[in-house]
């Protein structure tokens, strides 16, 4: 089941927070056309990263082949850490990205002579999955993600989570260590990057882990909520309870903050110097035209067009670096 891009009963806080990452990332908006035309023109756009951004990025795609023909568009799946490594070899043109880049790649791309533009392109809400037979998880505290988590845990069976929940092994599923999501989760949920236990099935695919905790009674697993949304027939959500009550992530609570602390914005990184090329230009100004179009279609909530047109300046001008601190969160981005 696919959600609508409308955009009606979003809060006006959040409205007026995103208006400010268009302020931004550009002080005055610029604009292109808004979607591309067949020019005729021939090449190769190479785009890797998130499993997260995938399915966006795979819907624009698959529309502009369809203005664009005689352009060949690769969309590969390799983490966001993996993603970065390719694009700082100079192997890929564009880069999906679940979480900012951090120092260290930015290092890494500095000593290669290589820059980026960086791009908010959508929110997604980072959702905790159980298995359809799981009747008696009504919600998970962060505290209870945390003791499920965290290294040397000591939870091994759901009635370790909590006092009445069967006495059964409990099964973990998660995205890989070179995923931008396994960062985004072991930060906000253990405190650290990359802080977890070790002993859960860990895959870079999220079609993997839908697979894993649909077919596993006593599963449990994280990924963004587009996945969520493609599988509602095979997975049941879990509310979180982060400080205001147990809330699920929806387009309005991602959107609104209210789904705390695991909303996050995602991201795509362009070279510049790619941009040299007419048919990566003319990808890259028909991703930022479209995406917010699509962005609800396939689970992700759409930022707003003033948000988009800043991200097309900013390509168009090629503002490289990043606005964003390693450490950002969806509040420190919007100004909260």
């Amino acid at each position: 089941m696919r959600l609508s891009a409308n955009s009606q009963g979003i809060f006006v806080k959040m409205r007026n927070t995103l208006l400010f990452i268009g302020l931004f990332i550009l002080a005055g908006c610029g604009g292109g056309s808004d979607d591309a035309a067949d020019t005729g023109m021939s090449g190769k756009v190479r785009l890797d990263g998130s499993s997260t951004v995938f399915p966006i990025s795979e819907a624009i795609a698959e529309e502009f082949l369809a203005v664009e023909p005689k352009i060949r568009v690769t969309v590969g799946v390799s983490g966001t850490g993996g993603g970065f490594k390719k694009f700082i070899a100079n192997e890929i043109h564009i880069n999906a990205a679940s979480r900012v880049v951090k120092e260290s790649e930015k290092e890494k791309a500095a000593e290669a002579g290589l820059e980026f533009i960086e791009l908010p392109v959508a929110f997604d809400g980072l959702s905790v999955m159980v298995n359809l037979e799981n009747d008696w998880v009504d919600y998970l505290t962060v505290a209870e993600l945390k003791a499920i988590w965290e290294p040397g845990s000591k939870v091994t069976t759901w009635a370790d989570v909590r006092e009445g929940w069967p006495a059964e092994e409990i099964r973990l599923y998660g995205p890989g260590t070179d995923s931008g999501t396994f960062d985004y989760f072991t930060k906000t949920i253990n405190g650290k990057e990359q802080a977890s236990r070790p002993d859960f099935t860990a895959s870079e695919d999220d079609n993997v882990l839908v697979q894993g905790i649909s077919g596993d009674t006593y599963s449990l697993g994280y990924f963004g909520f587009a996945y969520y949304s493609e599988n509602k027939d095979k997975l049941k959500i879990v509310p979180i309870e982060g400080g205001n009550g147990p809330i699920v992530p929806t387009v309005e609570t991602i959107n609104s903050g209210v789904y705390a602390p695991l909303s996050r914005p995602v991201f795509i990184y362009i070279n510049p110097v790619a941009l040299d090329d007419p048919a990566v230009a003319t990808f890259a100004e028909f991703y930022l035209s479209n995406v917010g179009r699509l962005a609800g279609d396939v689970g992700y909530v759409p930022l707003p067009d003033s948000v988009y047109d800043a991200a097309k300046s900013r390509v168009a001008e090629r503002i490289t670096g990043s606005a964003y601190g390693e450490n950002a969160t969806l509040e420190k981005i919007t100004g909260n």
